[in-house]
């Protein structure tokens, strides 16, 4: 199968992982059913995820990669630490904040086993954070910033820009936000920090 196909073919499995998973929680969503739901091979399922942990990795790791792409274009233009921030911040908060994260987070809220979770940081914070961390470094080495009075300054950031929102989302209490506030919220978040960890007598950006 070419790789276009395949990807492709790969979408189709993945979102129907997402219907039987929106339906029936992270318990209840079986290779089988996958398989059924995408008219696909139970070899094709295995061969291509391994078992049901791989295919949820699968999902986690796509849906964080938009945010490792833009990353890697804003890098690759040659733009500064806050700027690449800037364009950066309503990107991630909207992956965070968007129906399939939280379709995987709230599954994972009901999951006993914790695996699905355990897989959601592994794949997802833990890969998207290390990023973030990198050009908050990038913009202290370069004078644009200073670290925090207290706590690390890729925590401190996350904090900003969604706090409880994504549980809250996933619990039903908070609205997914409208593409205007995923903007004003990132650019809230980061004025907020450059307020917070702005170097000693630097001028206001």
């Amino acid at each position: 199968m070419r790789d276009d196909k395949k990807q492709q073919r790969r979408r189709q499995i993945e979102a129907a992982a997402y219907d039987l998973l929106v339906q029936y929680g992270y318990d209840g969503t079986s290779m089988l059913a996958v398989a059924k739901a995408a008219k696909a091979s139970n070899e094709t399922m295995y061969r291509w995820y391994g078992d049901k942990n791989g295919l949820f990795e699968s999902m986690v790791r796509a849906n964080a990669a938009e945010v490792r792409d833009a990353l890697q274009a804003l890098i690759e233009d040659g733009l500064p630490p806050l700027e690449i921030l800037r364009r950066l911040a309503p990107v991630l908060l909207d992956m965070l904040l968007g129906e399939k994260a939280i379709a995987l987070n709230r599954a994972a809220a009901a999951d006993a086993s914790g695996d699905l979770g355990r897989v959601i940081a592994a794949c997802g914070r833990d890969e998207v954070l290390p990023l973030i961390k990198e050009v908050l470094v990038a913009a202290i080495q370069q004078g644009a910033l200073r670290p925090p009075a207290q706590g690390e300054i890729g925590s401190l950031f996350m904090h900003l820009l969604v706090g409880d929102q994504q549980m809250r989302c996933a619990i039903g209490v908070l609205p997914a936000p409208s593409a205007a506030e995923i903007t004003r919220q990132a650019d809230q978040a980061v004025s907020q920090l450059i307020q917070l960890c702005r170097p000693t007598a630097a001028p206001a950006p």
